[in-house]
């Protein structure tokens, strides 16, 4: 890692220093999850639309040891603390920006830069790969190619790099001469262009120029001449040397003449190199794969590499998992896999994602070499070392010849195995117990083995989660918010049937204020998963009284009886001050006091110190409904009378709140104190608006089996559906045990197949159910999308006859949840 003295940073970015001028930075983060504790870290507080860096401060400063802090306003209450460093700057972003491309200054050495709309991660992942062996590489970690995620990336070079990698994403103009200032490619890939972000472009035209502001220094390109506006804007570039490669034009530097799929899943790719022939083989089919390929040979055959080097490299890629996974794993443990890519960086990232699992007691990770990191490694295995104990984690396994060899290092309770081969023939399931487990592994190590064997065996039907969709969703409502506005985030009935603390850890580490279940045993499970946030019972029930004093649940009080028995629970207890939240009916008619009841509520307040209200709330009943907003403003009336006549009559503040997910869209004037969010959350709002949102949850499922059914023949219970021509039938292995409703067969629904809708038919089984697959190109095992990306949760709803939230928690919970985040 590079290593500047605070005041070179200090000069480089002419920032205003307060505090001790001592010592040298070598970390830049921006995000207290990844930070590494004590000296050497510098945090950088940014300032966003939905978040500010700068309420983090000083919980880093206390739970992280951390003492240098580029800011652009110092706390008051951090302005006295001795041994504080601040940087103080205009504009944070713009700083470590600057600070990055200082450092990049720095290097001389080749620096690839890849922009386009898709492809970038995959495309340096396999140039890492076909690369490593000859260089030692610097690259973005996962995908860091934004505003932020670039100069983080930059930063990563070091001495011993020999080449650097970066990708650059944008999705405004202005943001790639930023990038550009930054990154400094000496050799850039143009991937694709494509429809992404074009909302804030102009033209198609417009966007391709911004993007390729980044290579206007670069001495070379390699695109695709085939995209007319791609060819047709690079040839402006007038100091850079475009090369480029061409499935039609026998003038390109490249010419792809043949492009032959066999069986197996293997391509054999044969063109033309300045004209002389060439060829490689690639272990894909699909398209997309293909292209990125010839990029990568394409760069290759620039450096200079000889064809057999290339070819050995092409036969050996692997698939790029673009995401980590959360899943159950045996023995009620927690299954982190993030197999296939193993550094430092990335491994500091995913041990923060095993960190925020507190529903385990022991934190387990499973680690192979990290090969060509460039450093010596007895020095890598002793940062590895160090940095897992900074993590927490408690149990370690090793895997490979040199992390082997440098067993000492480590833990006296770690284990060590020369080969996966050697690990699942000597360690058993049994050794595994509540635990979150990290599995990351080198590509050729082969860790998916290792994921299999530990994963909680199920049927292949599952529901996945998108975990940073949850977190889009939430900075969208928090944007509709002002400032002071508190989230109470609804995560009762098992998040919407997403999984209640999955969604709790990250919704706790993106410090919404409240939670809110329904009844107390949703709580004391969060508790038990190690949630330590308020969290709200909304259904409390008199013989969980106890639970609510011992697990520090909030309840709703709705009714004089239910105060009664908790006040007596609480003086068996002699306990005082209990926060409690009171809810009024405004016109729902479901629970909560009347207006006539206030008067008596008021004096029992009064007369008990055992309780104290922290809420008044009432529940809107058809805020979605634009035809109900009459009704809907008599509501908000109605709250605001009886709220008042509740809070004049205390001592001390009380919060108020109102608004629910559509409530926050459409009645802006009624946030008050908080807002409860719920289904928006889940990707679900008013349709004004639900392009802003992310799908959260897709259910998917396998094709278990096809076969071809003759005119005249049945299928299914009944013999609902009768073939009038030769039909291919695929079975697909879900029923309405999972949560698909028996009524959605016979053409009610369709799924989402390899690019086409394939309709349910005959009737749906318990456990299975049958589509038409006579026109789609499908083969066993083939993905099959119930709702998700394709067909939306409000689309497969309406065909249900009913509405998401009745979708997302009828999903069984025999259906395997998986958690991912980018």
């Amino acid at each position: 890692m590079p290593s500047y003295k605070i005041t070179e940073i200090d000069s480089v970015l002419n920032a205003s220093l307060k505090g001790s001028p001592e010592g040298t930075i070598s970390h830049l983060f921006t995000d207290s999850r990844t930070l590494i504790p004590g000296p050497g870290s510098m945090f950088v507080a940014l300032r966003g639309e939905r978040h500010d860096g700068h309420h983090f401060i000083e919980e880093v400063y206390r739970k992280k040891q951390v003492t240098c802090f580029l800011v652009e306003k110092i706390p008051e209450t951090m302005t006295t603390l001795p041994g504080v460093t601040f940087l103080v700057v205009p504009d944070t972003l713009q700083a470590l920006q600057a600070l990055a491309a200082w450092h990049r200054s720095h290097f001389s050495v080749p620096v690839i830069g890849i922009t386009g709309s898709n492809g970038k991660t995959i495309v340096k992942e396999w140039l890492f790969e076909l690369l490593h062996n000859h260089l030692t590489i610097t690259r973005s970690p996962k995908s860091y190619n934004s505003q932020v995620g670039v100069p983080l990336s930059v930063w990563l070079m070091e001495p011993s790099t020999q080449l650097a990698i970066f990708e650059a994403g944008i999705s405004r103009p202005g943001e790639m001469e930023k990038l550009e200032k930054i990154i400094r490619p000496t050799i850039g890939i143009f991937t694709n262009i494509g429809s992404a972000h074009q909302e804030n472009f102009s033209s198609v035209t417009e966007k391709v120029k911004e993007k390729l502001l980044l290579f206007r220094n670069a001495s070379a390109l390699i695109y695709c001449m085939d995209n007319v506006v791609v060819h047709q804007e690079t040839s402006r570039l007038s100091s850079t040397r475009c090369i480029c490669w061409s499935r039609k034009n026998p003038q390109a530097n490249l010419y792809v003449v043949r492009v032959d799929k066999e069986e197996g899943d293997v391509t054999i790719i044969s063109g033309l190199y300045q004209q002389d022939p060439v060829q490689i083989i690639i272990p894909f089919t699909d398209d997309a794969s293909i292209e990125n390929a010839i990029h990568c040979w394409l760069l290759m055959l620039h450096l200079g590499y000889k064809q057999d080097v290339i070819q050995r490299g092409m036969s050996c890629l692997h698939p790029v998992a673009m995401r980590l996974e959360i899943k159950k794993g045996i023995n009620f443990c927690t299954l982190i896999n993030d197999a296939y890519n193993s550094d430092l960086q990335s491994l500091s990232i995913a041990l923060d994602v095993l960190n925020q699992q507190h529903q385990h007691p022991v934190k387990t990770l499973i680690l192979s070499d990290i090969q060509q990191s460039g450093k010596e490694a007895a020095a890598l295995y002793g940062e590895v070392a160090s940095l897992l104990q900074t993590k927490g984690v408690n149990k370690f396994i090793g895997i490979g010849h040199e992390i082997s060899a440098h067993a000492r290092l480590f833990g006296s309770g770690s284990m060590f195995f020369l080969s996966t081969d050697e690990f699942l023939r000597k360690i058993s399931r049994t050794s595994f117990h509540n635990e979150a487990i990290l599995i990351k592994g080198s590509r050729s190590f082969r860790f998916e083995r290792i994921s299999d064997y530990l994963e909680q065996k199920s049927h292949r039907t599952v529901l996945e989660i998108n975990l940073n969709a949850i977190v889009h969703n939430l900075n969208y409502f928090r944007s509709k918010l002002k400032p002071s506005v508190k989230i109470i985030a609804m995560v009762k009935a098992f998040a919407y049937g997403s999984g209640a603390y999955e969604i709790a850890n990250v919704l706790q580490y993106h410090k919404v204020d409240y939670l809110a279940v329904a009844f107390a045993d949703e709580g004391v499970a969060l508790r038990e998963a190690g949630i330590t946030m308020p969290v709200i019972v909304m259904n409390p029930e008199q013989g969980t009284y106890p639970w609510l004093v011992d697990y520090k649940l909030e309840p709703e009080i709705y009714n004089l009886q239910g105060l009664q028995q908790l006040i007596d629970t609480l003086k068996i207890q002699r306990v005082y001050g209990f926060p409690v939240h009171i809810k009024l009916d405004t016109g729902m008619h479901r629970l909560g006091f009347d207006a006539v009841e206030l008067d008596e509520l008021i004096h029992v307040l009064h007369n008990n110190d055992n309780i104290r209200v922290a809420s008044v709330f009432s529940h809107l009943a058809a805020s979605d409904e634009p035809a109900q907003d009459d009704f809907t403003r008599e509501q908000i009336k109605r709250f605001e009378t009886m709220s008042q006549q509740l809070l004049r009559s205390l001592s001390y503040p009380v919060a108020r709140h109102l608004l629910n997910s559509a409530g926050i869209e459409r009645f802006p004037q009624a946030q008050y104190d908080m807002v409860r969010l719920g289904i928006g959350l889940y990707g679900i709002g008013i349709p004004l608006n639900q392009p802003a949102l992310l799908p959260v949850s897709s259910f998917k499922s396998t094709i278990l089996q096809i076969k071809t059914i003759h005119a005249g023949e049945t299928v299914g219970y009944s013999r609902k559906f009768k073939a009038t021509q030769d039909t291919v039938v695929g079975i697909v292995p879900v029923g309405y045990a999972d949560g698909l409703p028996r009524l959605m067969g016979n053409g009610k629904a369709s799924f989402w197949i390899n690019g086409k809708l394939a309709p349910v038919i005959g009737n749906v089984c318990m456990d299975m159910c049958m589509v038409n697959l006579t026109d789609i190109d499908a083969a066993e095992g083939d993905e099959v999308e119930i709702f998700g990306n394709h067909i939306s949760i409000t689309t497969f709803a309406e065909q249900m006859g009913t509405i998401p939230y009745e979708v997302l928690t009828g999903v069984s919970s025999r259906v395997k949840r998986i958690y991912y985040q980018e």
